[in-house]
């Protein structure tokens, strides 16, 4: 079992930055994908960003330019330093951990850009 914890999300204005950090715990793999998914109200849940062990990263082509992720593999953290942030970046952020088919989901937290 792993367990998730996210924060560092709130409410900004368009244009303005937040930086979002999940910290993983319980039983890790070395060998592991982390990343962060969003769902805003009325849509799907979808990919924002992904990092693997050996730092590979994806990235959503509506986040291209805007957002990194960054990953800490002696805390088995990772953070999603989102900047330039738009009004359509509304969503609950998801923190995921993925070893082979196994995934485990944080709680979320809400990110709201509104002036």
């Amino acid at each position: 079992q792993v367990q998730l914890v996210e924060s560092g999300g709130g409410l900004v204005q368009p244009g303005g930055s937040l930086r979002l950090s999940c910290a993983a715990s319980g039983k890790i793999f070395s060998i592991n994908t982390m990343g962060w998914y969003r769902q805003a109200p009325g849509k799907q849940r979808e990919l924002v960003a992904t990092i693997d062990s050996g730092a590979s990263t994806n990235y959503a082509d509506s986040v291209k330019g805007r957002f990194i992720i960054s990953r800490n593999n002696a805390k088995n953290t990772v953070d999603l330093q989102m900047n330039s942030l738009k009004p359509e970046d509304t969503a609950v952020y998801y923190c995921n951990y993925r070893f082979g088919v196994v995934t485990f989901w944080g709680q979320g937290t809400q990110v709201t850009v509104s002036s």
